[in-house]
């Protein structure tokens, strides 16, 4: 039995029971998502860990010194959620650029160790972007970037869209990533829309600033609300959704999905209606690439043929899973029953 409209809606402001699924059809739908494909379309980045011990001030300036122990390499970005998909056994591609450097190779690498497949990769005369952080005792010292963020040339353009192509001709479903990075032009999003929509497949979207408008056509456009008002210039009220249908009109989009921090997240469609997912999240260790996985498993099901709605209430629990971990961390179908089961109380 599938859930009603009105047991999947609950106020923004008054903490609720997490809106649930049957047990039957999360089953079935995790499944499913095990076989589908999912082109991501976005920017790939290495992150670096730098973890060691501080004892000392250094005598050429008032900094401390870091004695490095560790060194850890992770996937970000559109690379986390590509090994999203890849923990649900779901297959992939990862459609981005990358340079011809150490950073590239050692993507390519991680990619390869994943059971992912490196190449969708374009490399191009830029640097692979490149994350590097210093920590101590936990806390992050500081953060340095290697990266170029301008848009990528006309020729490098037409070799993405070439990539792009054959990605969305075999995938379920289609991710866009994006971090302003230079990748997400115009033309590579519309090129990617179009050849979806001729294949009938849904678009996942995270977007951000720089062609915030660019992505008519989007079946779940997710960005934060943050994001959101920003680019409208103005509030985002949930509780008054009388206004949102003009948004809908601005942004071309089927649905919104707004992440809202500890309260969850909201499914807005384009009538007005708002359904509010509540967190499941019983610990949160670190938040770092929750978003990741909940564009992950958006696509996945609804590329398995999940609502909207089914595909948000999912990836709620996968995010809940996710930030009980440390860093960026995949999810698996396994982890998500049994948070739902948790949850419920179901004993299987």
């Amino acid at each position: 039995m599938q859930p009603t409209t009105d047991s999947l809606t609950s106020p923004a402001v008054i903490p609720a029971p997490v809106p649930l699924i049957a047990r039957a059809r999360l089953i079935a739908l995790l499944d499913a998502a095990a076989s589908q494909h999912v082109c991501i379309v976005g920017d790939a980045m290495l992150d670096v860990y730098l973890r060691g011990d501080v004892d000392r001030i250094s005598p050429e300036a008032p900094v401390p010194v870091v004695r490095v122990r560790e060194r850890r390499h992770a996937l970000g970005g559109a690379a986390n959620v590509a090994q999203n998909v890849a923990a649900l056994g779901a297959g992939c591609d990862l459609v981005s650029v990358i340079g011809d450097d150490v950073a590239g190779e050692r993507l390519c690498e991680m990619l390869r160790e994943g059971g992912m497949d490196a190449h969708a990769l374009v490399r191009v005369g830029r640097p692979t972007t490149t994350k590097t952080r210093v920590m101590a005792r936990a806390q992050q010292l500081v953060r340095f970037d290697e990266e170029e963020d301008t848009d990528l040339s006309t020729d490098d353009i037409s070799r993405v869209l070439a990539v792009v192509n054959e990605a969305v001709d075999r995938a379920s479903a289609l991710v866009f990533e994006d971090y302003n990075k230079g990748l997400l032009v115009p033309a590579v999003i519309r090129g990617a829309i179009e050849r979806a929509q001729a294949r009938g497949i849904p678009i996942v979207v995270d977007p951000k600033y720089r062609n915030f408008f660019a992505y008519a056509g989007a079946t779940v456009f997710k960005p934060n609300r943050r994001e959101l008002e920003s680019a409208l210039g103005a509030a985002v009220d949930l509780e008054h959704p009388e206004a949102l249908p003009a948004t809908f009109a601005r942004l071309g989009v089927q649905h919104l999905l707004l992440t809202l921090g500890e309260r969850g997240m909201a499914l807005v469609d384009a009538s007005g209606a708002v359904h509010h997912v509540p967190t499941t999240a019983r610990e949160v260790y670190d938040v770092v690439g929750a978003g990741d996985t909940v564009t992950a498993y958006l696509a996945a099901m609804l590329g398995a043929g999940a609502s909207a709605l089914e595909a948000a209430v999912i990836a709620n629990f996968a995010a809940g899973v996710e930030v009980g971990k440390l860093g960026a961390a995949t999810v698996n179908a396994s982890e998500v029953l049994a948070a739902y089961d948790l949850h419920t109380g179901v004993i299987a």
